[in-house]
């Protein structure tokens, strides 16, 4: 029986990746040098971490668009990072990149994300502008908190009781840069930022639809006639232009006609189900519930969990952030209810 290891796993990286790809032999590194792993390259290693951290459990019970559904079939932030993955294995494989960096970047490009979804982003970034002095509003613009550099936060620093993971500098990379008009560092990390983009326009649109919000017919019939009438065909026929296009180009991307129709969906989801409607009806509920929650642990600092008080000691207001935007809804609901809501006693 012939064994193989990481060394045999490198050699296979190099016959079979195309120029784009990332070799895990020719990795930028850690920032804590460790003795590579002698069965799994330095991604691989970094995919199982992040695959068994608790952050990644907890995108499980973390809102992705609709508050409290009532249904098992919405999307959680956990099932959309599992597409996002998917969606970029399958744009990474035909053009020889690297699909167990691509594989790691996509598992934890959400880890940073608070409980309620954007609005929960939201609302933090309004308590740190208030503690700060700084409008609230402004905070929101400036995005004094951002889930993708929460997410590198996350791992490189509030992981494993605060010694973080200790991933590669391309994985870390890719997790800040997926979002927030940023560049990642290889053509893995390009593609989990535009799948991220491909898998969310397609799939909030099948939750829309199961919510009863829009059907098919309302959607931009110009961006349709272009990407398909079905969020199978948008998906394939997505996957399919980055392909081609980078494989023409040379640069991770899509074609201008195809680019346009896919924002022109992100800006009609925006507009008719981001905004307003069921996706916005217990917005103000869990926004306040997070800006009480963070006012009471700035109060009360000792109840922060020790892990979360580890670093940044002259900044309490980043500790308790790192700690309110860790929980997930149900937990956030949960110690909201301990904290403020009194007990009903029975006599008997």
């Amino acid at each position: 029986m012939v064994l193989v290891g990481r060394v045999e796993l490198e050699e296979r990286e190099r016959a079979l990746l195309g120029p784009l790809g990332r070799l895990s032999d020719q990795s930028l590194g850690r920032a804590a040098p460790e003795e590579p792993d002698p069965l799994r390259t330095c991604f691989q290693c970094d995919r199982d971490r992040i695959l068994h951290s608790k952050s990644f459990r907890r995108l499980a019970h973390k809102t992705q668009v609709f508050l409290a559904p009532e249904g098992d079939h919405y999307r959680t932030r956990l099932i959309h990072t599992l597409e996002v993955a998917q969606v970029a294995r399958s744009i990474s494989r035909p053009l020889g990149l690297n699909e167990d960096l691509t594989e790691a970047i996509a598992l934890g490009h959400d880890l940073g994300h608070t409980p309620f979804g954007h609005e929960g982003e939201r609302a933090l970034s309004r308590c740190l502008a208030r503690w700060r002095g700084i409008d609230p509003e402004e905070g929101v613009s400036r995005r004094l908190f951002a889930h993708n550099e929460q997410g590198a936060r996350i791992v490189e620093l509030l992981e494993r009781e605060g010694r973080g993971l200790n991933l590669t500098l391309e994985v870390v990379d890719g997790i800040r840069c997926h979002s927030g008009g940023l560049r990642a560092m290889t053509a893995e990390g390009r593609v989990v930022g535009l799948a991220d983009r491909v898998a969310y326009v397609a799939h909030d649109i099948d939750d829309a639809k199961r919510a009863g919000l829009l059907c098919e017919e309302d959607l931009p019939t110009d961006a349709c006639e272009v990407l398909g009438h079905s969020s199978s065909e948008r998906i394939e026929r997505m996957v399919r232009d980055v392909v081609e296009h980078t494989q023409t180009t040379g640069e991770v991307g899509m074609a201008p006609e195809v680019w346009r129709s896919m924002m022109a969906l992100r800006s009609f989801l925006f507009a008719n189900i981001y905004s307003k409607g069921e996706a916005k009806r217990e917005e103000p509920k869990a926004s306040r519930l997070l800006e009480e929650l963070f006012s009471h642990f700035c109060a009360h600092l000792d109840e922060v969990p020790g892990e979360y008080r580890l670093h940044d000691a002259d900044a309490p207001e980043v500790q308790v952030a790192d700690f309110v935007a860790g929980m997930t809804d149900r937990y956030a609901i949960k110690t909201y209810e301990e904290i403020f809501v009194p007990r009903v006693w029975s006599v008997s």
